[in-house]
């Protein structure tokens, strides 16, 4: 499973043969540039799901060499706020994801018993349901920041449990997120359905990293900060784009592009010579109007620089009215 958030990526993800497209709730950070997942709302999540939806099966898959008709599952991860206030809260908005977004699948956050229960009322009302525990980032503020979860005993058996409950539920599948490979070990064992990892080790049915985490889409020092630990980085993509637009840039300054390589569109020798002759008739009014108007906006810019910003530059707020910055009234 990889995330995916809009059209272009979907496309990508899809062409890679990859299983299962989850639209996350980590576009609010990635997507974004929120700090946390918590912002992100209903419409901005159906929005994002909508995308996603448009971008499978649009190309054959890559790796497809029978030509089948597969597409990956897709889930859309219920934000923050949109299924904790009751069940039929939670049926509303995860209605929106199928009938709107075009989902296979909802995800939700945590496996507490009422969890479990909003997770048994979705699925007795049609939905799918991806559980998801160890960290939660929905729960940031209960949990005191982006950690590690089921490294005591007590906790880890805790999360055990959860898992349990949501499979009793009528979960489809369960993320582990951020907890020891031997707790997820345990869990994928003791359950039915698939466990999918996320810095869970390597005993889980399933693996899910976020798009931009594992391509390297974003080559600023800050958000290599913030990439997390247990993501392999099996692309550079941002150091890339930053090279073609620098490279963009230098061109165009330079002059080199688009030069005539990228420049297709041709008149006929016929057609030049009646242009030329076609300016020739008003190439002085032409001329006229072009320094009416540079005066035009000469005067206008300097309007804004004293009236709207403050004045000119030696404090001097009066203005002749001919466009002169100075306030002489000589003229006057």
């Amino acid at each position: 499973m990889v995330t995916a958030y809009d059209y272009p990526s979907a496309l990508h993800v899809d062409r890679a043969g990859i299983d299962v497209i989850l639209v996350g709730d980590s576009c609010a950070m990635v997507e974004l540039g929120y700090s946390t997942t918590q912002p992100i709302t209903m419409d901005e999540m159906i929005h994002h799901c909508k995308a996603v939806k448009r971008g499978v099966g649009v190309a054959g898959n890559q790796n497809d060499t029978q030509q089948t008709a597969t597409t990956p599952m897709l889930v859309g991860d219920m934000p923050f706020g949109s299924y904790e206030i009751s069940p039929t809260h939670a049926l509303q908005n995860a209605y929106r994801f199928l009938k709107e977004a075009g989902m296979d699948c909802v995800k939700l956050e945590g496996g507490s018993s009422q969890r479990c229960e909003t997770t048994r009322q979705l699925v007795q009302g049609g939905i799918a349901v991806m559980g998801h525990v160890g960290l939660t980032p929905q729960a940031i503020s209960v949990l005191g920041g982006f950690r590690a979860q089921g490294r005591s005993a007590i906790r880890a058996r805790k999360i055990l449990d959860e898992a349990l409950r949501l499979q009793d539920a009528g979960a489809c599948s369960v993320v582990l997120e951020c907890v020891p490979s031997n707790v997820a070990r345990v869990i994928t064992d003791a359950l039915e359905i698939p466990t999918i990892g996320i810095g869970a080790g390597p005993h889980t049915d399933g693996q899910v990293l976020v798009y931009h985490d594992m391509l390297g889409m974003t080559s600023h020092p800050h958000h290599e900060h913030f990439v997390p630990k247990f993501c392999k980085r099996y692309a550079r993509v941002g150091d890339a784009v930053a090279e073609g637009l620098e490279q963009f840039k230098q061109d165009v300054k330079g002059g080199s592009f688009p030069g005539e390589e990228f420049s297709p569109y041709k008149m006929t020798e016929a057609e030049e010579v009646a242009f030329d002759n076609l300016l020739a008739q008003d190439a002085m009014n032409r001329e006229k109007s072009k320094d009416v108007a540079a005066r035009r906006l000469k005067e206008e810019d300097e309007y804004e620089s004293l009236n709207l910003y403050g004045g000119s530059s030696n404090g001097n707020d009066n203005d002749n009215g001919n466009g002169s910055a100075n306030g002489d009234n000589s003229t006057k």
